[in-house]
């Protein structure tokens, strides 16, 4: 029978407070940015256009995806996926999430470690993801810690992905300024608003990193905790 352990939220509470402050973050950055005309005018589409090309990223196709806040790099496809706020608008907003995006197609263009390991581990973490804690819960619930312990190993496999990310994003993110700043795209009250968009969006990878790193102390602990009172 399962039920909930009150001991649980001693090690989530925390990074599930830090998740919940950082999408308020990123969603009010943006909400307030989005609504800020860029000086030039200049669409993110636009401007994806025009940095490509000197960057060495001609080959970089441009393609929109639905939603909000869905815009993103694919290294398979080479393609800047972008979503119609973001292609469409003429803020500061939509440069600084172009510029985060041509910011991966840089790292992928150089091969740049992070992004390379993050990619090879997807598979794996996409698995891992949800196999670890069914095979935690099947060995704790039924006495056999070698089980339990097995499916703190592979769900080790998402903290692994969550620490990488986390270098990837931030990388992106420092490109992208660069980029902001070499093509003259804002000025520098709007680079203070582009900062502000890309530093709410890393807050939320660092959420994610605390929320998977205290799922896995919980895990550690009772295990330690169990077999200290065998």
């Amino acid at each position: 029978m399962f039920y909930f352990d009150p001991l649980y939220l001693v090690f989530a509470l925390p990074a599930l407070l830090l998740t919940f402050y950082a999408q308020w973050k990123v969603k009010s950055a943006y909400s307030k940015y989005s609504k800020v005309p860029n000086r030039r005018g200049q669409s993110g589409l636009d401007f994806a256009r025009q940095i490509l090309g000197p960057l060495g990223l001609s080959y970089i196709g441009i393609e929109g995806v639905p939603g909000e806040l869905t815009d993103h790099y694919d290294p398979r496809d080479k393609v800047l996926r972008l979503s119609q706020g973001v292609a469409y608008g003429r803020t500061i907003a939509a440069l600084a999430i172009v510029a985060h995006e041509t910011g991966h197609a840089l790292q992928d263009a150089k091969n740049y470690a992070p992004l390379r390991m993050r990619g090879a581990i997807v598979p794996a973490v996409t698995v891992s993801a949800w196999v670890g804690p069914i095979l935690f819960m099947l060995g704790w619930f039924i006495g056999m810690s070698g089980v339990a312990w097995l499916g703190v190993a592979v769900f080790g496999m998402s903290l692994v992905f969550a620490l990488v990310t986390l270098p990837v994003e931030l990388d992106a993110s420092r490109r992208g300024l660069k980029i902001l700043e070499s093509f003259n795209a804002l000025d520098r009250d709007e680079l203070k608003g582009a900062r502000a968009v890309l530093t709410a969006a890393a807050l939320t990878y660092v959420a994610a990193l605390a929320q998977t790193l205290s799922t896995m102390l919980y895990y550690v602990f009772l295990l330690s905790s169990s077999r200290r009172q065998d």
